[in-house]
């Protein structure tokens, strides 16, 4: 989907009409039905990919179809109405904290100009309070006495088809990227709403194609793309090729082998695409550099879990599928890439899902000797983690000047900023490998971080004004840098966060590129032996 010119879209969002600027809306926020048009939705699922799903153990996914939001016929069936009342009743007695969530909020909005959607849109919906509106008022109608003996005046409304589509309008623009919980002081968390909604969507049939054929191909093959073993080896070879032929170091990593200390997992986005490729082969340098005993798994082959934001018991079997291969393969504990949800369903959803893995032993670094306690449960540490502990120990060396075409900024990806609190150990790792680097304004760092805009499998291109539109506060702190300090690269952790940023960048900020953090790493590492080459771009850099 094409999007318009830059001037265009940023005269569109400083003047537009819109609570942003100064704008009051005309009717009632119940009043004002969503209107589908080409480019403000994503896609739905494919008729095939939900049926597939359907038809798999210990999943639900009813009524595969074909159907168009742009249609007044959704072509839901008979009691769909039931099925949703129903849904609902079920999560609200399951899930403590949706009951909380639903009773306890007070509207003062002060969530509202914290949400990237909202302050790129200007919709009133689109703030976190309206937001969870969407689905408090059907609660307060169907689940409270003033809402049964009040209806609007207590702020219940009917389920109606009407309702629905606002639901999946506005289930889908939101990144559930829990800044918004940040500044509730009530700590209310959006993000978990979003996540209800969507479920109760699914109950339904209606989801969006760039999430569940995702959901499909890792319940396939173990991957996003449905990349098949060989494939996925033959990539990492190709990548271990390219490291000897810019380095002199062979890289040789074994592929689901019984025994080894650790396994590997990483977002398969790592493996065939860039700019993740470059975080790929900086994995494997430094695994090679220390010795380090592991192995990758060509069936548990992605990290990345889309059902975090499709349904509770689609996140469960794909998050069990890491730990099932870690079983299989009599492993001590796993070692995990650069992703962002992978991170948040392994901290804040595991034990309860799948957990605790007391099959696995606390990870212990074969290095350092270091303890990480706080993974004594999940059994799971994060590639940040483990270097910034290489690097304390000083176990590693690097040469900053192999990184001095890098003048970098630091993106902390929602997910392992907000929910498992990695925030000084990507920082620790940057001071290391660079000789220069800046912070974005304090507002937009850290737990107050900007989201990319198009997570929670947002990242598709029917909707890229959407997505420039709700990435644009993060883009506006990346210029701030830029202008000040002249910097020239976005640094971050999170696989989406790397495709999605690309495309920011290119379009708001065109001087920047995005790296993850282990590239730059691999750019700085000196390893024993090695024959390198003048690498002017480090690993980007393409040798004849």
């Amino acid at each position: 989907m094409a999007v318009v010119k830059v001037d265009t879209l940023s005269r569109s969002v400083a003047e537009g009409p819109s609570l942003m600027t100064g704008s009051i809306p005309r009717r009632d926020w119940q009043d004002m039905p969503v209107q589908f048009k080409p480019g403000n939705y994503a896609y739905p699922t494919k008729s095939e990919i939900l049926a597939y799903l359907d038809s798999q153990p210990g999943i639900s996914l009813p009524n595969a179809r074909d159907w168009s939001p742009e249609d007044d016929d959704w072509k839901l069936p008979e009691d769909w109405k039931e099925t949703i009342i129903n849904g609902l009743a079920e999560r609200l007695d399951k899930f403590r904290s949706l009951k909380i969530f639903m009773d306890c909020c007070v509207r003062c909005g002060a969530c509202a100009d914290k949400c990237h959607f909202f302050l790129g849109t200007g919709d009133p919906k689109n703030m976190p309070v309206m937001r969870a509106e969407l689905l408090r008022s059907i609660y307060r109608q169907e689940f409270t006495l003033a809402g049964k003996l009040l209806g609007k005046m207590a702020g219940g409304r009917k389920m109606t088809t009407g309702v629905l589509k606002e639901w999946f309008m506005y289930a889908y623009q939101c990144t559930e990227c829990r800044r918004c919980s940040v500044f509730c002081p009530y700590g209310i968390d959006t993000a978990e709403i979003t996540m209800m909604l969507r479920e109760l969507l699914h109950l339904v049939g209606c989801g969006i194609n760039w999430a569940m054929e995702p959901v499909a191909n890792s319940n396939r093959t173990g991957n996003h793309m449905g990349l098949t073993p060989q494939a996925y080896k033959g990539n990492v070879d190709f990548l271990c090729e390219d490291i000897e032929g810019l380095t002199g170091i062979k890289v040789n990593p074994t592929f689901n082998r019984k025994g080894a200390e650790v396994l590997f997992i990483t977002p398969s986005a790592d493996v065939f695409a860039e700019p993740g490729l470059f975080t790929c082969m900086g994995y494997l340098l430094l695994f090679e550099a220390i010795g380090l005993d592991y192995t990758w798994s060509t069936y548990a082959s992605e990290g990345g879990n889309f059902g975090l934001f499709t349904s509770n018991e689609v996140m469960k079997k794909l998050n069990g599928k890491m730990y099932a291969e870690a079983k299989r393969l009599g492993v001590k504990w796993i070692l995990g890439g650069e992703c962002g949800h992978m991170w948040r369903v392994v901290h804040q959803y595991m034990d309860t899902m799948n957990g605790p893995a007391d099959f696995l032993e606390v990870p212990k670094s074969p290095i350092t000797g270091t303890v990480f306690d706080n993974a004594a449960s999940t059994k799971m540490v994060h590639i940040s983690e483990f270097t910034a502990d290489l690097i304390k120990n000083n176990k590693i060396k690097f040469d900053k000047s192999r990184n001095a075409h890098v003048k970098a900024t630091f993106h902390d990806s929602c997910n392992p900023a907000r929910a498992m609190g990695l925030l000084d150990e990507p920082r620790y790792i940057l001071d290391h490998v660079l000789d220069e680097w800046h912070e974005m304004p304090e507002n937009t760092i850290r737990e107050k971080t900007f989201c990319c805009g198009s997570g929670t499998a947002l990242n598709t291109d029917e909707i890229m004004e959407l997505r420039m539109r709700s990435g644009l506060p993060r883009a506006n702190a990346v210029k701030h840098v830029f202008d000040k300090h002249a910097v020239n690269t976005l640094a971050c952790v999170c696989a989406i966060d790397r495709a999605t940023l690309t495309t920011l960048m290119d379009y708001w900020v065109p001087e920047v590129t995005v790296a993850g953090i282990t590239e730059l790493v691999g750019n700085a590492l000196v390893v024993e032996g090695e024959k390198r080459q003048e690498l002017d771009e480090g690993l980007r850099t393409l040798v004849f």
